[in-house]
C-alpha cells in the first residue's frame, strides 16, 4: 500500500487532535491536558502567540490603508492622480494624515513587513500552545483585509483581466496576439504592463478570465479577488484535513501557511493566480492521503478492500485530474507530476487511478484548449528570460564575475532543477514520501528559477507544513527572509548605500531592458 508521508518521527510537527485510538492516542491525551492547562492559566508564550497574531492583523490593515489612501509606490496600477475609488476599495481615503514622503512609505511598508514575519515566527513556533480559534480567526481577518485591498506592488491582476478581453471582446487569441495590437482604448490596457508579452498564463485560468468579461474591468477585478481569497482559504482548509490525516497538528500547518506575509502582502494583496493551482496541488495530496485513510479502515476492520489492480478509486482518480488540472491553471505544478507518480511506483493500483485520473484531465484540457485557442500554448519560453536582479542565477552570476546570469548559467541552472526533480523521484520512491519530495522540488524550482517573485514561496508551504521534514519547513522560513531582503522597497535603498548595483552590469543592463521592452 502506497504512503505519501513517512513514519512520525523526532521532525514531526506535535499533535494536537489525531482521530481517537491508535499509536498516538496517549500523545493525543497528553497534548489536550497540556493545551487545556494553557488556556486555564495562560502563560508567558501564549499572551506573546496573542500579541502577534494581532501584530499580523494590525500590520496588515496599516499596509492596505497606507494602499489605498493615494496613488504611491505601494500599489504600481496607480500612479499620479489616478487611483479610482472602485480601486481603492472602502478601506481607501481612511488615514488621510499619512506622509506623502515617498522614501517614508518604502521605509514603513518594509518595516512592517519585517515586523510581521517576526510575529510570523513567533506564531508557528508557539502555535501548540495557541487556541485553534485564535489563529482561525486572525486567518479569517488577513484574508478579509488583503480582499479589500487595491493590487499590492504588481499589476498582474488587469493583465489577467486584458487577456480575458482581447480574445472575447477584440477577437484576439492573447496566445498568437500581442496586447500592444488590441485597441488601446480599451479600459484594461492602460491598467496592463505587459503589452509585449504573449499571455503565459495557463489555458483553464485564461478560460476563467473569458468568463468574468461580461462583468466589465471593475467587477472582474474584485470577482478574480474574491476567487483568490476563496482558494487560499480552501487551501487552508485542506491542509487542516490533512495534517488530521497523517496525525499532526493541524494548527501549527495553519500557521505556516495562512498567517506568512510574503504570501499575504504580495501573493493574496496583489492577487496571483498561484493560489488557485496551490489548491489544486493540496487537493490532490488531500483526496490521496483520503484514498490511503480509507484503505486503512477497510483493513483494520477486516474487509480486504480494492486491492486489485484494476479496481478504480475515486480520489485517487480525482488526486491525477487535481495536479494535471493546477498544471493547465500555472504550468509550475507540472514538476510535481513525476514526483508524485515516483512515489506511488510500489502501489499498483494507486498508480493506475492516478495516471487515469491525469489522462482524462489532460484529455479534458486539450479538447478546451484546443477549441479556445487552436494549437497554441501559453509563452513560457519569453517569460523563462526574465531575470530579477536577486534571483539565485543572476546572483551566481555576479559571485563568478559574469556581471549576472549569462546563458551558460541558465543552462546550468536547468540541469540543476532536472537533477533535483529525479533526485525528488528518487525520494518519493525510497521513502514513499511524495509530500516531502515534491516539497523539495518546488525548493529546487524556485531557487533555479531566474525571474523569482515574494509570492512564489508559496508552491513550498503547504508542502512544508504537512511534511515530516524539519529541514524543508526551515528552508520555507529561510526562503521568506531571502525574499523580504530581496523584495522589500527599503533594499533598494540599502543597495545604493552599499554599491550594489546589480542592473549596472552590462548583462544587467541587458536584462533590464528586455524588461522595457516588455512593457511597452
Amino acid at each position: 500500500m502506497a504512503t505519501l508521508s513517512m513514519p512520525g518521527d523526532a521532525t514531526t510537527l506535535p499533535l494536537r487532535d489525531e482521530p481517537a485510538g491508535g499509536a498516538f492516542g496517549g500523545l493525543r491525551r497528553r497534548l489536550l491536558r497540556r493545551r487545556s492547562g494553557a488556556l486555564a492559566t495562560p502563560d508567558a508564550r501564549v499572551r506573546a502567540g496573542a500579541v502577534a497574531l494581532l501584530a499580523i492583523v494590525l500590520l496588515s490593515l496599516l499596509i492596505v490603508i497606507l494602499a489605498a489612501d493615494r496613488p504611491s509606490l505601494l500599489s504600481a496600477t496607480t500612479h499620479a492622480n489616478f487611483l479610482p475609488r472602485w480601486m481603492a476599495g472602502p478601506l481607501g481615503g481612511l488615514w488621510p494624515g499619512l506622509t506623502r514622503n515617498g522614501t517614508t512609505l518604502k521605509y514603513l511598508f518594509s518595516g512592517a513587513i519585517v515586523v510581521m514575519y517576526a510575529a510570523y515566527l513567533l506564531c508557528f513556533a508557539w502555535a501548540p500552545r495557541l487556541p485553534a480559534r485564535w489563529v482561525i480567526a486572525a486567518i479569517l481577518a488577513v484574508h478579509a483585509i488583503f480582499l479589500l485591498s487595491p493590487p499590492l506592488a504588481l499589476t498582474d491582476i488587469f493583465n489577467y483581466v486584458n487577456y480575458g478581453r482581447m480574445e472575447v471582446v477584440h477577437h484576439l487569441n492573447p496566445y498568437t496576439t500581442i496586447p500592444i495590437l488590441e485597441p488601446h482604448t480599451d479600459p484594461s490596457y492602460a491598467l496592463s504592463n505587459w503589452h509585449q508579452l504573449l499571455s503565459p498564463y495557463g489555458p483553464l485560468f485564461t478560460l476563467m478570465t473569458f468568463a468574468l468579461v461580461p462583468l466589465g474591468v471593475a467587477a472582474s477585478f474584485w470577482a478574480i479577488k474574491a476567487v483568490l481569497a476563496l482558494a487560499s482559504l480552501a487551501t487552508l482548509v485542506l491542509v487542516w484535513r490533512c495534517a488530521r490525516l497523517l496525525g499532526r497538528d493541524p494548527v501549527a500547518a495553519i500557521v505556516l501557511v495562512g498567517l506568512n506575509p510574503v504570501v499575504l502582502v504580495w501573493g493574496l494583496g496583489g492577487d496571483h493566480n498561484d493560489f488557485l493551482m496551490v489548491f489544486l496541488i493540496t487537493l490532490g495530496f488531500y483526496l490521496l492521503l483520503l484514498a490511503r485513510e480509507r484503505a486503512r479502515e477497510q483493513e483494520r476492520a477486516g474487509s480486504p478492500g480494492p486491492r486489485g489492480r484494476g479496481t478504480l478509486a475515486l480520489p485517487e482518480i480525482g488526486a491525477g485530474a487535481a495536479f494535471v488540472t493546477a498544471t493547465a491553471i500555472k504550468a509550475s505544478a507540472g514538476v510535481l507530476l513525476p514526483v508524485v507518480l515516483a512515489g506511488l511506483l510500489r502501489n499498483r493500483r494507486a498508480l493506475l487511478n492516478v495516471v487515469v485520473g491525469a489522462l482524462a484531465a489532460a484529455a479534458v484540457v486539450a479538447i478546451a484548449s484546443l477549441l479556445a485557442f487552436g494549437l497554441h500554448i501559453p509563452d513560457l519560453n519569453t517569460q523563462s528570460r526574465l531575470v530579477t536582479n536577486e534571483s539565485v542565477p543572476n546572483l551566481i552570476g555576479l559571485a563568478v564575475g559574469a556581471g549576472g546570469e549569462s546563458e551558460a548559467i541558465r543552462g546550468i541552472m536547468s540541469a540543476v532543477l532536472a537533477a533535483s526533480v529525479l533526485a525528488c523521484c528518487w525520494l518519493a520512491w525510497r521513502r514513499r514520501d511524495a509530500i516531502t519530495a515534491s516539497g523539495w522540488a518546488s525548493v529546487a524550482l524556485l531557487v533555479t528559477l531566474s525571474w523569482v517573485l515574494p509570492w512564489y514561496v508559496l508552491w513550498v508551504l503547504p508542502l512544508a507544513a504537512l511534511s515530516s521534514s524539519r529541514r524543508l519547513r526551515t528552508a520555507a522560513l529561510v526562503l521568506g527572509v531571502y525574499l523580504i531582503v530581496a523584495w522589500a522597497p527599503a533594499s533598494g535603498l540599502l543597495w545604493d548605500a552599499i554599491g550594489f548595483q546589480p542592473e549596472k552590469t552590462s548583462l544587467g543592463r541587458l536584462h533590464h531592458r528586455y524588461v522595457r521592452e516588455l512593457l511597452n
